[in-house]
């Protein structure tokens, strides 16, 4: 598959082959809702914690004589049915993560490439390099270019400049090749691939 490649000033400067096993294959919506709720359970900090009734700090006296009051008997005042006792089978820390093969998370990232490639939304850049740490000059630039939410994926490393500048920046990410993930990819409008950022999907994927 051929692709325009274009540069900052959206000029174009070449076309890149790009590997039809990577970014043309069929779109999965199972596989893509699959490597999402992965992603998003692992980021769950799994510290929500309430109080059972041997934490709750109450007496364990009995509140009143078993008889002769009318009432009800009860033990304790720390059972969940009586206020400010504990809780049933509330939520405790636990970690939220769960295994998904690794073929699925790359097929999942395949197909998330692909998803964007089929509705347009993906574009191949040059190089994501600034001569200086400039944000008005890149924000700017990406004005002119008329992307907006923006995720762009550069190579091993992001050039420094670059990264500088793309930090006050609220609608653009930036992230090295193997930090790209599904849920990024999707829930961006525009991804940008540099031609370094290509190569490294592509060593990758392959």
């Amino acid at each position: 598959m051929q692709q325009d490649v274009v540069n900052l000033a959206s000029e174009k400067v070449g076309t890149v082959e790009l590997d039809d096993g990577i970014f043309a294959v069929a779109i999965r919506p199972d596989i893509l809702a699959r490597a999402v709720a992965w992603q998003l359970a692992k980021r769950r900090a799994g510290t929500h914690k309430v109080k059972g009734r041997s934490e709750v700090a109450r007496t364990s006296k009995k509140p009143y004589k078993q008889k002769g009051t009318g009432r009800a008997r009860q033990g304790s005042t720390k059972g969940p049915h009586m206020r400010g006792g504990g809780v049933v089978f509330g939520p405790t820390p636990r970690d939220h993560a769960h295994d998904l093969q690794k073929k699925v998370r790359r097929l999942a990232l395949k197909t998330a490439l692909s998803a964007k490639i089929a509705a347009g939304e993906l574009v191949i850049l040059d190089k994501a390099e600034l001569d200086a740490p400039k944000t008005k000059v890149l924000a700017e630039q990406l004005q002119k270019l008329g992307w907006r939410r923006v995720l762009l994926i550069d190579g091993r490393a992001i050039e420094t400049n670059f990264a500088r500048a793309a930090q006050n920046i609220a609608d653009l990410d930036v992230l090295p090749t193997q930090g790209a993930n599904v849920y990024d990819i999707l829930r961006h409008h525009t991804v940008v691939l540099t031609t370094a950022g290509v190569e490294g999907l592509t060593e990758r994927l392959t």
